[in-house]
């Protein structure tokens, strides 16, 4: 198995250490086809890309894939903000961006304060807690997932069930049908074999991530080889591997919208 492309990674414009350019530099040495600089989304509160930095963004990627013949994208990790659906990528940003990932994350700005609760809140006090939440906060997450998943053009969800449960099943069925990838991240730890083997069932695609915030990290896929080694998901599933590239919605998204 043999990464093609990368495709969560971080700066200093949210919390990596590395630069575009660095980041760039190690998929270049790495082989790597494609990578992404997916800073944190807008709302959250310790980590966020600014909205006043998108054009010095750009240009730093632009520079990057000058310098090093790595096609860099553009991207946001943004924040699932809402049981509707809401993300902090607004319609209007949807412009600066060639890539749109979303993720549940702590620390942040969510719609209502009833929606942090239902959303964060109750998981995190579950997690910390070593106990799976109640069924009412588990169809609550599910809820967030898919509503978010068919109300925007997200083209991968982000360490799905890391300290945040859904029924994975439900949600990787509207992935399928929306065309949306799962990751399997190698940064946490955040599904099982079985978990993966049950996604994997409803026919929806998978890509592998670093989720690097270093350098070093980037094109990493030690934890995916070993998940992958305990599940029965066939490679063909994974759409960044072996000189595939995936077929994202966000692009085909913009062609028709924007």
């Amino acid at each position: 198995m043999i990464l093609t492309a990368d495709y969560h990674t971080h700066t200093p414009y949210s919390h990596g250490k590395n630069t575009v350019l660095e980041n760039a530099k190690a998929a270049k040495k790495n082989n790597l086809q494609q990578i992404a600089i997916t800073d944190h989304g807008f709302n959250h509160l310790l980590f966020g890309l600014k909205r006043k930095n998108l054009a010095d963004l750009r240009n730093e990627i632009i520079e990057a894939e000058k310098l090093t013949g790595v096609n860099v994208l553009m991207g946001m990790e943004s924040n699932l903000i809402s049981v509707d659906g809401d993300t902090d990528m607004r319609k209007e940003d949807l412009q600066y961006f060639d890539i749109y990932l979303c993720g549940i994350h702590e620390v942040l700005k969510y719609k209502t304060f009833a929606d942090m609760r239902n959303i964060m809140i109750k998981n995190y006090i579950a997690y910390k807690l070593g106990r799976v939440p109640a069924q009412k906060v588990i169809d609550t997450t599910t809820k967030a997932y898919i509503n978010a998943i068919k109300n925007n053009p997200i083209d991968i969800i982000t360490h799905i069930n890391y300290k945040c449960y859904c029924n994975l099943e439900e949600v990787a069925k509207c992935c399928a049908d929306y065309g949306t990838y799962i990751e399997i991240n190698t940064k946490k730890r955040h599904i099982s074999a079985e978990e993966l083997n049950l996604m994997a069932a409803t026919g929806v695609r998978f890509v592998i991530d670093s989720d690097a915030h270093s350098k070093d990290r980037v094109a990493d896929t030690k934890i995916a080889e070993e998940l992958l080694a305990s599940a029965n998901v066939p490679l063909e599933q994974i759409d960044n591997i072996d000189g595939r590239l995936p077929n994202f919605r966000f692009k085909e998204y913009k062609v028709k919208n924007l």
